[in-house]
């Protein structure tokens, strides 16, 4: 739950990071909702950091395996 919150207050850009293409509205919404977007000028994925501010978990359990 902490992790939706955070990212609810994180902004949204209003043009593509890359190109300088203005995002839609509904585009804008399709960003804020799935956390990534692919430009439609340019094809750059545009992907929010869902871990802003905090780790991502640690999934990897092949550290904790021994032979």
């Amino acid at each position: 739950m902490e992790q939706d919150k955070s990212t609810k207050n994180q902004p949204v850009p209003s043009k593509c990071p890359h190109c300088g293409n203005k995002l839609t509205p509904w585009q804008q919404v399709l960003l804020a909702t799935d956390r990534a977007l692919v430009c439609k000028k340019c094809w750059y994925r545009i992907i929010l950091d869902v871990y802003s501010g905090t780790k991502p978990p640690n999934d990897d359990k092949s550290k904790n395996k021994e032979d």
